[in-house]
């Protein structure tokens, strides 16, 4: 019989005995969250900016999702996709209502997303084009999963090096290097995949002049415009999707993240064109698209997409970016991003200071190592962004002479 762990414990060790070591975690265990905080075992409260990597846009347990989760829950959790459900085919048609789109397919996460655009990808230069057009172009600092397809498309030596060989034709090109990018996309290439702004990549935001460049080099050469908008998308750049920024339209579009309202839920959008490739077989998923994500996601998207949240969002990141620039100095080089995704480029190893914000009761995340990222929810209250820029300013000021 295996062993049972009766006690609560918060002893590390004892915490990670049973789970392969996939990630470092610090000694923290979470029990409960509301709004833009959390709870952990000892009941010490930590402000949350990390938004589980851009999940939670409305915060933790946000009541309207708890609500649709429950009330889905208890009425139909799972038919597999063999069968229409309800809430996957009204939020298919509202995700296409609010985008470019005419089609979504559903998956469980951005990986996954990212895997069936390089399937529909191939498989639309080969009806279209012919076999021998199937080289893929992504970038240097990109990050698309860890899956199969995404990590060839994923800029990350160590990520990459205990897995080769790795899904082959894939090129990469520096992130807003229009014409290093002119001269790896050809006639072979059947899709370009881009973050509008790249997350783990130390937040870096594309320019239109690169996004509306690359359009043009795809049509052009007949491939498919990718826009990897798993982290930046849905809000999080104060538009619906970080692409409008630049006004530039993909082909395809890839979801995740926050779309779920904190369940596992990834979606592929596309023009009717490009999704009339798929034919049934080419390409399934037991669980994604299930109703109690769907229903989830209908909240998030319909909060999200008004255009007084929207403001509100690019609101709070003029504010954030405000109070980033009362620091002053503390070793600061650069503060970059759009509404509530933003990058802080040290100049100084960034981990330190992670942890020692952790101690004081304020979650924040690394995207390299030495930029500082912050994803508070999207509903995050002035007063917070305060309390947040208070403790980041006491941990840059102390620890610009120790890291």
């Amino acid at each position: 019989m295996p062993t049972v762990q009766e006690e609560p414990t918060t002893d590390t060790e004892v915490l990670a005995r049973h789970q392969m070591s996939t990630y470092t975690r610090p000694p923290v265990l979470f029990e409960r969250g509301r709004g833009s905080w959390l709870w952990d075992r000892e009941d010490k409260r930590f402000l949350d900016f990390t938004s589980g990597i851009a999940v939670n846009a409305l915060g933790h347990c946000d009541p309207e999702i708890v609500r649709a989760i429950a009330d889905q829950a208890g009425r139909l959790s799972h038919a597999s996709n063999l069968f229409h459900t309800e809430a996957a085919s009204l939020l298919a048609g509202e995700l296409c209502a609010a985008s470019f789109a005419d089609r979504a397919f559903f998956c469980n996460s951005g990986a996954e997303a990212n895997e069936a655009a390089v399937k529909i990808a191939r498989k639309h230069a080969r009806a279209v084009h012919g076999p021998g057009k199937d080289e893929i172009v992504a970038f240097r600092g990109s990050f698309h999963g860890r899956t199969a397809a995404a990590l060839s498309l994923t800029d990350r030596e160590a990520y990459q090096a205990p897995f080769r060989p790795l899904v082959p034709g894939v090129a990469f090109a520096p992130f807003g290097d229009l014409e290093a990018a002119g001269s790896v996309i050809g006639p072979r290439t059947c899709a370009v995949f881009v973050e509008p702004v790249q997350g783990e990549g130390g937040v870096r935001v594309a320019s239109p002049d690169f996004l509306r460049g690359l359009r043009e080099l795809c049509d052009r050469h007949g491939a498919l415009l990718v826009f990897d908008e798993v982290q930046c998308g849905l809000g999080r750049t104060g538009r619906l999707w970080a692409h409008q920024h630049s006004g530039v339209e993909p082909h395809l579009m890839t979801l995740a993240k926050a779309l779920g309202g904190g369940l596992p839920l990834g979606a592929v959008l596309a023009a009717a064109e490009v999704a009339e490739v798929l034919q049934p077989g080419d390409h399934a998923t037991t669980f994604g698209g299930g109703p109690v994500p769907c229903q989830a996601a209908r909240v998030v998207l319909g909060r999200v997409a008004e255009p007084g949240f929207l403001a509100y969002v690019e609101a709070m990141g003029h504010l954030l970016r405000h109070r980033l620039g009362e620091i002053g100095g503390a070793g600061i080089v650069e503060v970059r991003g759009l509404g509530l995704m933003l990058g802080v480029e040290l100049d100084r190893a960034v981990q330190p200071l992670v942890d020692r914000a952790r101690d004081r009761g304020l979650l924040v995340l690394s995207a390299g190592p030495k930029v500082l990222r912050l994803l508070p929810p999207l509903n995050v209250l002035a007063d917070e962004v305060d309390r947040a820029l208070e403790v980041l300013a006491e941990v840059l000021r102390t620890g610009s002479g120790s890291c």
